[in-house]
């Protein structure tokens, strides 16, 4: 039998930048109140269980599945982190699969409120059928998934996220003069498959926030 993971030790050492994804989820927070939250790709990242009562996190590293395996240590540990914060929902219900996001999960169609899509591929282009007409989808561009998003038209961009010294904060107007690309040429999917990463736009936000407006897919 492996050695018990030592959950505390583990995530510190994978959170170098202390705390940085809690200070990120903060400012999401301020924005959205979602009732369910789908982090697909999450590794061990557990800033969203600070803030938000029910994440389901899927990730296929092996490192990641025996993390969420402590399931006890693991609420002990965002249940320390809650009591930095104010107004920290009373519930912690995490869920962890350890699985293949691109792979149909055992969720409802249209039953989670915010989907995050953080360093781990095109979500967005698998997983948006989770998400219920009017949640959110926050996203990063490092992989491509934000232009990706943009493409989609059941999405309208409503806010971003920047990040100046350590510090996020949201912008929610000139929300046009983003995802203007540098070159002049808007992505395709095809283009966005073949590059595997976004491309260069006129301003670079660190977080984008879309909203589903419509039912398809």
């Amino acid at each position: 039998m492996s050695k018990k993971l030592d959950v505390a030790r583990f995530h510190a050492d994978y959170d170098i930048h202390t705390d940085h994804r809690i200070r990120l989820f903060a400012a999401i927070a301020e924005l959205i109140e979602p009732v369910k939250v789908l982090y697909p790709g999450s590794y061990v990242d557990i800033a969203p269980s600070v803030f938000f009562g029910n994440v389901h996190y899927v990730d296929m590293d092996k490192r990641a599945d025996r993390f969420f395996q402590q399931h006890d240590a693991v609420t002990r540990l965002v249940a320390t982190k809650r009591a930095k914060i104010e107004q920290a929902p009373s519930d912690i219900t995490i869920r962890f699969d350890h699985t293949d996001y691109r792979e149909p999960l055992d969720i409802e169609d249209g039953s989670v409120d915010l989907l995050i899509s953080l360093y781990a591929g095109f979500i967005s282009e698998h997983c948006t059928r989770y998400l219920s007409p009017g949640g959110h989808l926050v996203v990063n561009n490092s992989h491509g998934d934000a232009s990706m998003a943009s493409l989609n038209p059941v999405y309208d961009l409503v806010d971003v996220i920047n990040s100046r010294k350590g510090i996020y904060r949201a912008a929610t107007t000139n929300l046009d003069t983003y995802l203007i690309p540098k070159k002049g040429q808007q992505p395709t999917v095809d283009s966005l498959h073949t590059a595997g990463r976004g491309i260069a736009y006129t301003k670079s936000p660190y977080l984008y926030i879309f909203k589903k407006v419509s039912i398809s897919d």
